[in-house]
Formats: structure tokens, sequence, C-alpha cells
């Protein structure tokens, strides 16, 4: 049983890169995970209580609950356009949720864990906690985030965590259960300055847990740690048993010391068994520099994910930075990314098998022989193969992928250094296609192992070369090293490159042809003005040009148009042209084309049709 957890994500606002990072991480694991026949759970949600987020909603003018049920919406509508594939969506605010937590609380209470005092301490309303004067920066900051704290003193409930202290260091020791394993140290050190027991409920505010009924203490509420740290063991229901411990739970690092030390003690005092592994990843900077609203460089990762798609984003984030270290992102480094692995790696040899298998042998791909020429291909390659499940399997996400790309270009290398359009020339037929089968079967083992990090993209390539991604092929193709024979199918380009035009990305999308209309369907179209922001000639066409169009609402459409025996691409740029914009889409290439480009033909010229004067893009023609 494999159990995977994301931080149930605080709503205080919506979401941004690390938390896109973090859910990426899970999803990869837990299809990792059901790829090797592991049943699998993936819990992923938000947080939902605390002082903070009564702040924020009455800052909005909304109900804490309305507030609540808007973010947590635009979460899970993320993950969902992501195709994060979780099986569970937890919310703190749910009601067995706040049954359970109420439940561990009495059961706290009643073994002696639980006390009440009052409690004088430096609050941080960012960071849910409290600090002694000591610990502070500059006598009044936080010392995690640097804002403001409060001095407070209230009466409260709390935990006697310095009980647990000896036992989790014991932990540490037995299981090793913190990863990256350098963070072990950070909390040994942390637990060895003396835990001081935890104030677990607050007065000052009503937006959270009441206490259990049967403590008659209407007051309190529970604190939002301890409330959302049990939301990993409240939504597993009735496989509970199953399920638990968690196997992983992924957090970032700024998180760690309450999943790492709190969490643990919480756990051994209701005598329920700790999780494996507590892993905590680094923060993302943006070119060098913190984010942040104020400087207005905040990655949003919905819009990362419209312009370059959501397998380039998937790639980039696990293949950019070790996990544990902090990383930093550009879109030039994810556009080199995109271009010099996922294209020329990834993509080009799926392009190269189906071309060579379709030209040498009617696309049929056999690995008679493969064994015979290629042996020492083979071995390179299942190096590489073992190596990347170990990374995986240790989290180092990077590693895992960067092992994977060798084996790919173990595959591109032997094309180049065999050369099977000369092995045809010379009639060593058998060796021509022996080495397509080779690099058909390192490309399809490949695939099974990169299909948790890039599913949709290995799909694609499954299809292509007509063989599944399941459970039964990574154990004939990664586990007992089998080879497979194949069928070639036409695909369109799995990553097609990337340029950097005026200081913005934008993708090469894909090739329409131009639809024909009748002359009584003229009072049916809806042609409208539009900006040329992109223009690229097609690979193997000497009349085609694939354009990027600006309309209204800075939409963006590919559109293919047959001019380019008449225009050269990079002078079209900035034009504007006139669109018949309300065509079905279509193929040509493979590739999508949204619409047709008007123009006019005199002679032997051909003239676009353009506005006389500059007007707004996406102005209707009537």
């Amino acid at each position: 049983m494999r159990y995977i957890t994301t931080p149930i994500y605080y709503v205080n606002d919506v979401p941004h890169l690390g938390h896109a990072y973090t859910t990426i991480i899970a999803d990869t694991m837990a299809r990792f995970y059901r790829l090797q026949g592991h049943e699998t759970k993936f819990l992923t949600g938000t947080d939902e209580h605390g002082q903070k987020i009564e702040q924020a909603a009455k800052e909005r003018n909304f109900t804490p609950q309305e507030y609540t049920d808007k973010i947590s919406a635009e979460f899970k509508k993320l993950w969902d356009e992501f195709k994060i594939n979780y099986d569970i969506y937890a919310r703190t605010t749910d009601q067995k949720h706040i049954d359970f937590v109420q439940a561990m609380f009495l059961k706290m209470w009643q073994k002696g864990d639980i006390y009440k005092d009052q409690y004088e301490g430096h609050y941080c309303i960012s960071c849910e906690s409290f600090f002694t004067k000591s610990q502070l920066i500059n006598e009044t900051c936080c010392p995690d985030c640097g804002k403001n704290t409060t001095l407070l003193k209230e009466e409260s409930y709390f935990f006697k965590l310095s009980k647990y202290q000896d036992k989790i260091l014991q932990w540490y020791e037995e299981k090793d259960p913190i990863l990256p394993k350098n963070k072990k140290n950070e909390l040994i050190n942390f637990i060895q300055n003396g835990l001081k027991d935890l104030s677990i409920t607050r007065t000052s505010f009503d937006w959270g847990i009441k206490l259990p009924k049967e403590i008659n203490d209407d007051k309190h509420i529970i604190y939002v740690w301890l409330d959302a740290l049990f939301i990993y063991v409240s939504s597993l229901d009735n496989e509970r048993e199953k399920f638990w411990p968690a196997h992983i739970h992924l957090v970032g690092k700024d998180i760690l010391r309450f999943h790492a030390i709190y969490w643990p003690a919480f756990l051994m005092s209701v005598d329920l068994p700790l999780p494996r592994f507590i892993a905590a990843h680094g923060w993302w900077t943006k070119e060098g520099e913190k984010m942040s609203k104020s400087k207005g460089n905040v990655v949003k990762p919905k819009e990362i994910v419209d312009t370059y798609g959501i397998e380039a984003f998937r790639y980039f984030l696990l293949r950019e930075v070790p996990f544990g270290n902090d990383g930093d992102f550009s879109e030039s480094m994810l556009i080199n990314r995109i271009n010099a692995e996922l294209s020329n790696e990834f993509g080009n040899l799926l392009n190269r098998i189906i071309g060579m298998s379709t030209k040498y042998n009617d696309g049929k791909i056999t690995h008679t022989g493969v064994l015979e020429f290629y042996q020492n291909e083979l071995d390179i390659a299942k190096k590489h193969f073992d190596l990347a499940i170990d990374f995986l399997e240790n989290l180092q996400c990077n590693r895992y992928l960067e092992e994977l790309f060798k084996a790919l270009s173990v595959a591109n290398l032997a094309i180049s250094k065999y050369e099977p359009w000369n092995l045809i020339k010379e009639n060593k037929q058998n060796e021509a296609n022996a080495l397509i089968g080779l690099c058909a079967n390192i490309l399809a083992k490949v695939s099974i192992l990169l299909s948790p990090a890039l599913p949709d993209s290995c799909q694609k390539v499954a299809k292509a070369l007509n063989f599944e991604i399941s459970k039964l092929n990574y154990e004939k193709l990664i586990l007992k090293h089998e080879l497979l024979n194949f069928t070639a199918n036409p695909c369109e380009a799995l990553f097609p490159k990337i340029e950097k035009i005026n200081s913005e990305t934008k993708q090469e999308v894909k090739k329409e042809e131009k639809a024909k209309i009748k002359i009584d369907d003229f009072a049916k179209l809806e042609i409208k003005v539009a900006k040329v922001i992109d223009c690229q000639n097609i690979e193997g066409s000497e009349k085609l040009l694939k354009f990027q169009l600006e309309f209204d609402n800075k939409e963006i459409r590919q559109v293919i148009s047959g001019i380019a025996k008449y225009y050269k691409a990079s002078d079209l740029i900035d034009k504007q042209v006139c669109v018949l914009s309300n065509l079905k889409k279509a193929k040509i290439f493979g590739h999508e084309s949204d619409g047709m480009i008007l123009s006019a033909k005199s002679g032997d010229k051909l003239v676009l049709i353009s506005p006389e004067q500059l007007v707004e893009n996406g102005s209707l023609i009537g």
C-alpha cells in the first residue's frame, strides 16, 4: 500500500508556483506507485481555519465559510485542469474532519497530554505560531517570515510536547524518516535545544473547530496546526486501517517542523503509527529574486501552462532542481529544457523511428537481431533505467529524469553511429531493422518509466508505436528486460520548438487547412482583424506558414496559411491581417489551424488583406 499526501494548502490566497511544485511531485510519485502495482491513495486539499483566514475573509467582505469555499474551489479547479490524478480532495471544514479532530483532542485530554494554563508570547498571525522574545528578530519580528508579531496573553490549553522529545529523536534514529537526509540534523538540533509544551487552543478569534463538548469550554477553538495535521488520517474514512500510516508526506521546508516534530508527537499521543517518510522541498525564486506581489514577479502556474502546456511545465519543475534545494524559475530556462531535451531528444527520436520504419519496412518494427547486433546499447540503457527507478524511489526527481534522457541519448547516438540509411545501401537490411527495433524498445521503456512525470506525452508515444503503458508492460519491459515488436503510426510532434519573440515566449502551434465556404453562406461569416505576433515556416512544406495571431482580450490563435512563396515569415510579425474567425478547426500535417487569413491573388502575386489604418485587435469587419 502507498499513501502519499501534499500539504493541505492554506486558503489565504490563490495557488502559486510552490503549490504546483509540491502537487506535481506527489502526482508523479502516485502514478509511479500505481505503475509498479501498488494500491495507492493520493490526498491533497485545503486548510481552512485560523485567524489569518478570518482576517482575509473580512478584508474581502466574505464570511469565512464563503471565502474558504471560493478559494478551495480555485485550488481544486486548477489541479483538475492540470490533470492531477488525486484520490482524495480534503477540506478541514468537512464535518467528518471536525468530528475526528474533536475525538483526537478528547483522547489526548483523557490521556493527560493536554492541560489548561495561561500563555504569554509573541504570536505571528502569518505563520500561526508563537515565539519567545529571544527567538524574535529585532525583538518584534517573526524569525520565519519576518513580519511583526503581536504580544498575546490568554488562557490556553497546552499539549505536552516536551514529553515526546526523546521518542521523536529515537524515531529519527531508528526509522530515518526525513528526506532529504540533511534536513534531519536541523530538526535534531532544534529538538535538543529543548521542546516546550505547545499552546493548542485560541480564544481571540472564532474561525476554527470548537473543543469537544465533553470538556465544556466553548470559548476555545483548536489550534489550526493540530486541526490541519489530522486531515491526513480523518480523510481515509473506512480505509484507515488499510492505508495508514502514510508512506510519504510531501511538504515545503517552511512547514517541516510542524510535520516532523508536532505531528509525530500528536500521533504518539493518540496511539497511531507514524508516517514512513516526511519529505521537504525547497522554495522557488524567479530569475534569482524572491517572488512577491509588490515586485510583480509572481509566477502564476496557469499562465505558464496555458503558454507552454502542462507536460513541459511538469518536466521543468521536476528536472530543474534537486529535491530539497531551492529552485529558480525563468522562462528562458524552461524554453531551453523544452527545445534541447523534450523536443530534440524525446520528440525527435519518435519522429526518426516512425520515419525510418515507414521508409524501410512499411512501419513494421521488429526486435529480431537487436540482441545480436546491439547488445551493448541495450546494456547501457538498462543501467540508466535501473538508476532512474532508484532515484525516483528516493524522490530525486531531477536525477530520475536525467537518467531517462541519457537512455534516449543512447538511441539517438546509435542512429548517428550506425547510420541505417547506409546500412540499407549496403544491403544490411537486418541490421538496419534491428537498429530501429533497438531505438523503438529504448523509447518504449523510457516512455513507461517517464509516464509518471509526462503521462499524456508518453501515451502519445504508446499510441504511435502501438503498445500499452501498463503494470504488465512495466514488468515485462523494465523488470524482465523483454523486447517488443511495434507498428508505427503517424504522430504529430510531441514538443514543437519554441521561439522567444519581443520579450514574450510563444509556442509553435498546430496547422490547419483553409476551409472553403459557399457564396450563400457569406452572411454567416465572422471576419476579424488580428495582429501577427509570431510567424514561422513549416518544416517540410514550401508553401505553408504558421501564424500566431492576437485577437481581442489577448486571445491567441494558431492559423496556417499557404503564403510562404509570397512573404518572408519574419516580415509579417506585428502586421495586422483579416481573418475568417468562425471556421471549424482543421488539421494539416497533424497541426491545428483555427481560422483562415484572407488574401487576394493578382496574377503571380498574392497579397494579404489588411486594414488601411491601425485598429483594435479583434475588430469586426462588416
